[in-house]
């Protein structure tokens, strides 16, 4: 249901360029709405190292690009990730032969996965080089806003009574705080048509906090309430909608 509201969006917003599509982008600095999608690939660093790999980026970014090529707007991703780092969590539940059982006595196969997000205030700049038109360039934005990441616990038809509702949250490792980010990339706007997109360099940031008070498989060890550095490097690549103000028509009386 999601995915097919997504798409009908998406689909939505091509028909609105394309009735918008009388500009002057190739000759002039125009001030238009912009709405992006955007998928990154990156390299956990730092504190974040310790927990995670390779993680995927999946967002949005949104706001105005000014007549002096300026930009405000909002950005966010969702993040997922099948590369976590706790080979050992959930060794105080498994059987004298090393395994999880569920509550047939079947063994069980539990997975870790990665999930997250973050939602950023932003701002950056185009500046035009190359000479294809004035509205393209190097792209450069920062911003500061909140990020969240935890483990996911799937034991998909496997009832883990250790593992279900709230018991869950004793493992997850749910952390939160401020986050920042920088990227510099290139920013295309087509003199027509829908081909409008930007790629880049990706950086993030997080001073983030655990926010569970015990963890169930160290239950002796008092958690870190301290400050984390959560890093992430890697690119981005997006397809943004310029959308224009439909140009007054013209009529002519005898």
């Amino acid at each position: 249901m999601l995915k097919n509201s997504f798409f009908l969006t998406l689909v939505l917003l091509v028909l609105n360029y394309s009735a918008f599509s009388q500009r002057n982008v190739k000759d002039s600095i125009i001030g238009t709405p912009w709405i992006a999608v955007h998928y990154g690939g990156n390299i956990a660093a730092g504190d974040l190292a310790d927990r995670y790999g390779y993680i995927n980026h999946l967002g949005v970014l949104g706001g105005y690009k000014t007549p002096k090529n300026w930009f405000y707007g909002i950005d966010g991703s969702f993040y997922f990730s099948s590369q976590t780092n706790f080979p050992t969590i959930f060794d105080g539940l498994r059987d004298s032969q090393g395994n999880l059982t569920d509550v047939n006595g079947d063994i069980a196969k539990v997975f870790l996965l990665m999930r997250g997000f973050n939602a950023n205030l932003t701002v950056g700049k185009v500046f035009p080089v190359f000479g294809s038109n004035k509205n393209s360039g190097i792209f450069l934005h920062g911003g500061l806003g909140v990020l969240m990441h935890k483990l996911r616990i799937e034991s998909n038809n496997n009832v883990i009574p250790e593992l279900e509702l709230e018991y869950k949250k004793g493992y997850d490792r749910l952390t939160i705080g401020p986050n920042f980010h920088e990227f510099v990339g290139y920013a295309f706007m087509a003199n027509s048509g829908v081909l409008n997109f930007y790629g880049g360099f990706y950086a993030q940031q997080g001073l983030t906090q655990n926010k569970r008070n015990i963890f169930y498989d160290q239950p002796d060890i008092p958690v870190d309430k301290s400050t984390r550095l959560d890093l992430q490097f890697g690119f981005r690549l997006g397809w943004f909608i310029p959308i224009y103000k439909r140009q007054p028509k013209e009529f002519y009386y005898n």
